[in-house]
């Protein structure tokens, strides 16, 4: 390994630490915004990804996403080389000057598998079976996740090598995928019992801000660490991050105060996280007003996602289709108006560039991805509620997951 890039190796593992710590981050985040009764299990679930999700990855979801393959097939899922992350701690991954160990570039593709698939727990929340979450989450990182990211970072179909579809650190294989994934839960599973109560409210609002805190921080390793160098690129994506944000927020909040007087606490996190959420598939190919721009769209726009629950009748109990399915939709379209080879010359001109066909590819690439994993998301879902059930029972519902499925209680006062 005589020829490693040690600074880039060392942004890399920032990275990777940054994009993990996003896991309990996203845990506060759902946290707070369910009821006390339910602290643990809506925390567990994302916790146990970090456990489960690492040694799914490990074992196949590697291999599959970024293993080579031959022929054909090798646009669409990855080679079986790499089972149990073999030869990786002794091999290297980039291009010349940039070489890093695999080992690194393995882990912090992991921790993007990892978050994605506890991103999905806001729309189960106060109502699955941990038993029925676990089949579901080990079965969706292998069959829908892994070959998403073969699809755009591991030389598939739909990216750069294939039809051309821009996403820098996410858009579609991340929030595109956990979105359609979450809408096929909230669809299975059904309402909560007892939702429309006035009960029915977020029981610690300071949880949700520190975790939307901790997404914002690891954000910065998401996003300027998709592009796998200490460089110019990275350093615009993170600039293009923390404005999308920002103007996330201020673009929700606005909303609140024309449409209902207040801007709240929970419009500030939810702000912020959809804005983060429309920048990712852009934030390496764009300048920093295009930035602001995409993130006060997002931020807009999301806050009307979340609606759309309450016009089709469906319980995505903690807003994971009207932020990650709209805002990352909404972030792939606009990156294909917004790119510039100007900022990224390894990526395309968009519309406002001169190049009104990408706009094809970066449609395509959203549709495909929500066909992908809607469709396979709700097969696994009809599967195991037919061997396991997916739903906790009436009572434990009523007295709370945390007691029923992990015996214990958040609070003792």
């Amino acid at each position: 390994m005589t020829d490693i890039n040690v600074g880039d190796t060392a942004w890399m593992l920032t990275s990777a630490a940054l994009v993990l710590f996003m896991t309990p981050g996203l845990a506060l985040f759902y946290a707070g915004m369910v009821r006390s009764k339910n602290v643990l299990s809506t925390t567990m679930q994302s916790f146990f990804s970090m456990g489960l999700t690492t040694i799914v990855w490990a074992l196949v979801g590697y291999t599959i996403a970024f293993g080579s393959a031959e022929g054909p097939l090798g646009k669409f899922i990855g080679g079986f080389g790499k089972v149990g992350l073999k030869g990786v701690a002794a091999g290297t991954f980039g291009v010349e000057g940039h070489l890093m160990p695999e080992s690194v570039f393995a882990m912090y593709q992991g921790m993007f598998a990892v978050i994605t698939v506890a991103l999905i727990t806001g729309a189960i929340a106060e109502r699955m079976k941990f038993s029925a979450y676990v089949a579901f989450a080990a079965l969706w990182a292998i069959l829908v996740y892994s070959p998403l990211a073969h699809w755009v970072w591991g030389g598939g179909w739909m990216g750069l090598s294939g039809i051309g579809a821009l996403d820098f650190a996410g858009g579609t294989v991340v929030h595109i995928a956990s979105g359609s994934a979450a809408l096929a839960c909230a669809l299975a599973l059904g309402k909560r019992r007892d939702l429309g109560r006035p009960e029915i409210a977020p029981h610690n609002l300071p949880m949700t801000l520190l975790g939307a805190g901790i997404l914002w921080f690891g954000w910065f390793g998401f996003n300027a660490g998709s592009e796998l160098a200490a460089d110019g690129v990275a350093g615009s994506a993170f600039m293009a991050t923390h404005l999308a944000a920002a103007a996330g927020m201020l673009g929700w909040l606005l909303m609140e105060r024309i449409f209902h007087g207040k801007a709240t606490t929970l419009g500030a996190a939810s702000g912020a996280v959809a804005g983060l959420v429309g920048i990712t598939p852009a934030s390496g190919f764009v300048d920093a007003v295009p930035g602001m721009l995409i993130g006060l769209a997002a931020g807009v726009i999301c806050y009307f996602g979340i609606q759309i629950k309450n016009r089709f009748g469906y319980d995505d109990a903690l807003d994971v289709v009207g932020i990650h399915l709209v805002g990352g939709t909404t972030g792939a379209i606009l990156t294909g108006v917004f790119a510039s080879t100007a900022i990224n010359s390894a990526g395309r001109d968009g519309l406002l560039a001169g190049n009104a066909a990408q706009m094809v590819p970066q449609l395509i690439s959203v549709g495909a991805t929500m066909v992908f994993s809607f469709g396979v998301s709700w097969i696994l879902l009809k599967v195991i509620d037919a061997v396991i059930g997916l739903r906790v029972d009436e009572e434990t519902e009523s007295t709370g997951l945390d007691i029923a499925e992990h015996a214990e209680t958040g609070y003792v006062l």
